[in-house]
């Protein structure tokens, strides 16, 4: 053979063996790596982390833990990288790549992923780690940790490098649905059934028959945490503007309102209802010298309305004062009021209101610094010119008030206003009329998004007058004396309003259904959960 042959052969073996060694180099590294935790046989090893990991009581984990305080998941960020902390929440999904496994663990509307490396924990804990089944909640310690790469799946972005990781709960193997199908927006669904991969739509009633599971979504967290709000905003300005807040009672002798929409019961041998509203013992409150007064408490109404803005129990915001001069007095507070409080929401809730406009798009509610005021005849003259045919002695119905918030808006730019002066034959039997046309009434209604959110008044406070009223309205007198008795001993003017709570938080973030805003909705089909 030539040497030139020779060389080449030369060259190419020991092409060969370099490549060899390199390969048995990396080979040695990742046994290395594997055996790095501990240099004892995989049994013996996996007997040292056994304390790392296992389904525990709480008490237990918090020993395991050795009583480490827990840390939200909300402030999980950068500037603690490199902290151990301790943090409870579900397990949402998990992925494995390699011997790496990522947990995405949830905490109400806050997530964050966690890495589980084999080679850090040992086979056994990767192992229970992988099989925990999703919605099990689990409470763990770790390292934060800056990923290489932005997050994308989670509201955090630092990631959890797991030491110990204990189970206080697992889930079933067989959830009635799942919180990461029933946390998809509908462009989600349709960009899936385009991809190929169609994602799973959770319907309504499976929703609100297992409505534990669906609350978890951020959506419904950030609802009920914008409802809370909505609240305390409210009773804030009220508080601020010298109101007292009261509590009445929902067990009445007879109907709060007229009509039949009641629900009827027995008490004791004598007939009862449940209160459609606190209107008549908020008035009583104002004869007995509170002046003005407010409460925040359940209304029943039997009414059979299977509708997107109807529930037969709901959560009413409820007004009353004295007035001085007239019945302005009341929209002029309630013109302060709710800007107050949707400037509030804006504030306090940016991070909420994000999470439901993720899985249900809405634009901000426009609405002016001065609330706009017209009155029903001058809505009922913007409708006439736009074609429609109304009663102009007749109440709005659904189709006239939005088309009404459609017209207002484009003339306005506002979709929060009130309409006064309501027909007298449209409100209930306690409502004012006008002094100048008794056809009339010092009543009124606003609205948000077109749809009708609340209804307020001056009362009548002459007995007589009271009394004709009610039996003009077919109220049996005698079920409410008790009530008319109180303004026989001296009653000044006043008014008020209410307002379902439900109500304007699904008008505020523009949701298509009431039951989405009630934790646990009543309407005539639905008495449970």
């Amino acid at each position: 053979m030539s040497s030139s042959n020779e060389e080449k052969m030369s060259k190419k073996a020991a092409k060969k063996r370099a490549a060899k060694l390199e390969k048995l180099s990396r080979k040695h590294e990742r046994e290395e790596a594997t055996s790095s935790s501990s240099s004892l046989p995989l049994e013996e090893e996996d007997e040292s982390f056994s304390s790392n990991y296992g389904d525990v009581t709480p008490k237990s984990a918090a020993e395991a833990v050795e009583g480490k305080e827990l840390t939200d998941v909300s402030n999980l960020v950068e500037e603690i990288v490199g902290s151990e902390v301790s943090i409870r929440g579900r397990v949402h999904n998990h992925r494995l790549v390699g011997k790496k496994l990522f947990v995405i663990l949830r905490q109400s509307v806050s997530s964050v992923q966690c890495v589980v490396e084999e080679a850090r924990v040992g086979t056994s804990m990767f192992k229970f780690v992988r099989q925990l089944s999703h919605e099990s909640v689990v409470e763990l310690i770790g390292v934060v940790s800056l990923p290489k790469k932005p997050l994308t799946g989670t509201t955090q972005q630092v990631e959890i490098h797991v030491t110990k990781m204990y189970c206080l709960s697992r889930s079933s193997l067989n959830l009635p649905l799942v919180v990461e199908d029933a946390a998809r927006s509908e462009a989600d669904i349709e960009k899936s059934v385009k991809d190929g991969k169609p994602a799973a739509r959770v319907l309504q009633d499976t929703r609100l028959n297992n409505r534990p599971l669906d609350l978890r979504t951020p959506a419904n967290q950030a609802t009920f945490r914008i409802q809370c709000h909505v609240q305390i905003a409210f009773r804030e300005f009220l508080l601020s503007k010298g109101f007292l807040e009261i509590h009445t009672p929902k067990l009445i002798a007879g109907s709060s309102e007229g009509g039949s929409a009641v629900f009827r019961l027995d008490y004791k041998g004598q007939p009862a209802c449940l209160a459609q509203s606190p209107q008549l013992h908020k008035q009583m409150a104002i004869c007995g010298d509170m002046r003005r007064v407010f409460e925040v408490g359940p209304v029943f109404r039997a009414e059979d309305s299977f509708t997107h803005r109807h529930l037969c129990e709901f959560v009413g915001l409820d007004v009353e004062m004295e007035i001085r001069m007239h019945y302005s007095e009341i929209m002029d507070l309630v013109g302060d009021l709710f800007p107050f409080i949707f400037t509030k929401i804006e504030e306090r809730c940016p991070k909420e209101l994000e999470s439901v406009r993720k899985q249900y798009p809405f634009q901000s509610l426009k609405f002016l610094p001065q609330t706009l005021r017209l009155t029903f005849a001058e809505g009922i003259q913007m409708l006439k010119e736009a074609g429609e045919e109304v009663d102009p002695l007749g109440d709005l119905n659904t189709e006239s008030e939005r088309k009404l918030g459609q017209l207002v808006l484009e003339k306005y730019k506002t979709e929060f206003y009130m309409l006064h002066r309501y027909p007298s034959a449209v409100r209930p039997f306690y409502t004012m009329p006008c002094e100048d046309d008794s056809n009339y009434s010092n009543s009124f209604d606003v609205f948000i998004r077109g749809e009708e959110i609340m209804s307020g008044a001056q009362r009548i406070h002459d007995p007589e007058l009271l009394e004709k009223r009610a039996r003009e309205c077919g109220i049996d007198v005698m079920t409410i004396s008790t009530y008319i008795d109180a303004f026989r001993y001296g009653a000044p003017p006043h008014g008020g309003f209410g307002v379902g709570l439900e109500r304007v938080v699904m008008l505020l973030c523009a949701l298509d259904n009431i039951r989405k805003t009630s934790l646990f909705p009543r309407d005539p089909k639905r008495l449970a959960p």
